[in-house]
């Protein structure tokens, strides 16, 4: 904070201000003469009246030596940011008997450490203890910014703008404010690159302007992180997208909704200076305009967001000036920076830097309507239930899979399978979840082995297979029509209420849960990261049956307790939804009667396609092809000729064509 005042201090002092040029003014174009390179001689004694100014300051603040006799290591820095004081202070706190405090610093370390192990245990500890309140769980060091903005977005989806506005504001305001705390810090001394380098000397090559020009750059690189470090939540590692954008754009909504054209049309302004060629905002400006009649003389863009866009433009010029002759490195942290900006030797090779990223890392591109609509009429699919009929995002409830007499066919290779003795999924247990049912398993290998041994029937196999490839691509078309989707685990589940243990049942069939990611209901997080299946990206279920009690999926607010939608089972009804902490989930108790259902997961990532599909879908053509070979020899012996359209389709198999597949495969 100190640095921080002392900043905006002396940048007001008469003779320290910098160079227009480098705040992004453009330079005079001065031909040879007295006055080229004077903004060399403004930059020196700019400098120097700024670090004279900057020293007293300091002094007067902190005492002799100032800044300098309070500096410290990079070590220290890192381990304040990673919070571990909080891990030392709830221990101190567990031995004094203070379990409310060492509750609420061993959450604040965890919320920003969540794959540290021991914590995860402690926390577990601390929720069984007596003394423990749920809300001693809390966040000490949850930053002025992110509180209002999350304050600001349960009072919008209550629909209450004016409530809201207050918290908006101040959300925006704290994110301005903790990016200039964070450009502060940026102005300390030069970080080394590493030991080697300060060693050999490295460092220090070049001359005086070499060595500025290394720290200056170092110092707008450090500015233009603090984008990125105000966006990101505390324990996230990725910031929230054009996070300062899509706080105007609430705001101006919100403004509009309660009246207030004036700052609406202010804050919309905002966001055009970001995206000049925004439709929704410019549909939105011309909207307001025509409301408020009369041209306000006066009425433009926020000063301080002015200020912002200006002063980063300044600083992306420098630095891609930097990276195209000094050989620099600079990875733009906003999506609006102007392309004019960048310089056109620089576009071609940044053009292709994008297209190599990786899926996991691009957002699918949004999907046109008409495409899965064509999808669902040729499949003969209804869409029963959309996101916002199912409260939530990136849910659908369809309808029309599966005919009764497919849904017939499934049951029955479950129960075939049962009667031999196959539970796969759950080595075996009665039940991974619940000891009031009995769990039953099949995945799609076992199918295939099991039909090919006779001991189920290989039309239930072969229809398990095409009724998995029908679930995956309707739901890329619904979700992810410009990302191809592929199977990850394939897996045909029945769950029967066990007689006479039904009695006065509190528990559930599946707990709440969400597929790719472990929740934590307390605090409404949900940590990516083992032993959740992380590469699971779309989830979905496909009912076969209701003659049964109980047995309802539901959806929740993440805090596992808040039901959001149920999902009433029936033959042929598909629920599909993201596999992410959006979407948690779980099944109500099934207290009489046998409830059976396909569940399928979706990924992105090809590496994690289900392998064993591709191996029943072998082994089952294995076994076709043996049929007709059978069939064959069968008919060879038979006195009758054969047709000639069979005949020649042999005559082609045999001599090198892929043997024919049917078509549910």
């Amino acid at each position: 904070w100190v640095r921080l005042d002392c900043g905006a201090s002396c940048a007001a002092e008469p003779g320290a201000a910098l160079p227009a040029v480098l705040l992004g003014a453009p330079e005079p174009d001065s031909g040879p003469g007295p006055t080229q390179g004077s903004w060399e001689r403004q930059l020196l004694r700019a400098a120097l009246r700024r670090a004279d100014c900057l020293t007293q300051c300091a002094a007067r603040r902190l005492g002799p030596g100032g800044a300098a006799r309070l500096r410290v290591g990079s070590t220290i820095r890192d381990a304040f940011r990673r919070r571990e004081p909080y891990n030392y202070l709830q221990r101190a706190y567990y031995q004094l008997k203070k379990l409310d405090l060492a509750a609420a610093a061993a959450h604040t370390f965890f919320v920003a450490n969540p794959t540290h192990l021991q914590m995860r245990e402690d926390m577990a500890k601390y929720r069984r203890m007596s003394g423990v309140q749920p809300q001693s769980f809390r966040d000490l060091e949850t930053p002025p910014h992110w509180a209002a903005y999350d304050t600001s977005l349960e009072l919008l989806e209550r629909q209450e703008a004016g409530l809201a506005l207050p918290r908006l504001e101040e959300a925006l305001q704290g994110s301005l404010a903790q990016m200039e705390s964070c450009r502060a810090d940026c102005q300390g001394p030069e970080e080394q690159e590493g030991a080697e380098e300060e060693e050999d000397g490295a460092g220090s090559q070049g001359g005086l302007y070499e060595a500025i020009a290394r720290h200056w750059i170092q110092v707008l690189q450090c500015r233009q992180r603090c984008v990125g470090e105000t966006a990101t939540r505390p324990g996230r590692s990725f910031p929230v997208p054009d996070f300062l954008p899509s706080q105007l754009r609430r705001l101006y909504e919100a403004h509009a909704q309660v009246g207030n054209l004036s700052q609406a049309i202010e804050n919309v302004l905002s966001v055009l200076l970001f995206y000049p060629d925004d439709e929704p905002a410019k549909r939105a400006l011309n909207q307001f305009q025509a409301q408020l009649g009369e041209p306000r003389p006066g009425l433009g863009p926020r000063e301080d967001i002015q200020h912002f866009i200006l002063r980063s433009l300044g600083e992306k010029r420098q630095l891609y000036y930097a990276m195209e002759h000094l050989g620099t490195s600079f990875k733009d942290p906003d999506p609006w920076t102007p392309a004019a900006l960048i310089p056109e030797a620089l576009r071609e090779q940044l053009r292709e830097d994008q297209e190599k990223r990786s899926w996991d890392h691009e957002p699918p591109k949004p999907k046109p309507l008409t495409y899965w609509k064509d999808v669902l009429l040729l499949e003969g699919v209804t869409l029963t239930q959309d996101s916002r009929q199912l409260n939530g995002s990136e849910r659908a409830v369809l309808d029309g899979l599966l005919t009764p007499a497919e849904c017939g066919v499934l049951l029955q290779l479950a129960k075939d399978a049962a009667g031999a003795g196959a539970r796969s999924g759950y080595r075996g247990r009665r039940s991974p979840h619940t000891p009031h049912e009995r769990f039953e398993g099949l995945t799609v290998l076992k199918a295939a082995q099991l039909a090919r041994a006779g001991t189920v029937g290989s039309q239930g196999a072969k229809l398990l297979l095409e009724v998995s490839e029908r679930v995956r691509t309707l739901t890329q078309a619904y979700f992810s029509p410009e990302r191809p989707l592929h199977l990850s685990f394939t897996h045909l589940v029945c769950r029967s209420a066990i007689e006479g243990e039904q009695e006065q049942r509190m528990d559930l069939s599946h707990p709440v849960h969400a597929d790719n990611c472990v929740l934590d209901p307390d605090t409404g997080e949900c940590w990516r990261e083992p032993p959740a299946y992380t590469y699971r990206d779309y989830s979905g279920l496909l009912y076969l049956n209701d003659d049964f009690q109980g047995g309802d999926l539901f959806f929740t607010e993440p805090n596992a307790l808040t039901v959001t939608a149920r999902v009433r089972p029936r033959c042929g009804r598909l629920v599909a939804f993201s596999s992410g902490g959006e979407n948690p989930h779980g099944v109500w108790a099934v207290t009489r009667g046998r409830r059976c259902a396909l569940a399928l997961w979706h990924t992105w990532a090809p590496e994690h396609r289900e392998q064993e599909w591709i191996e029943a879908k072998e082994l089952l053509q294995e076994s076709e092809e043996e049929e007709e070979e059978e069939e064959e020899e069968m008919l060879s012996k038979h006195t009758s000729p054969e047709p000639p359209s069979r005949r020649h389709q042999r005559v082609q198999d045999k001599a090198g064509k892929a043997p024919r597949v049917r078509e549910e495969l």
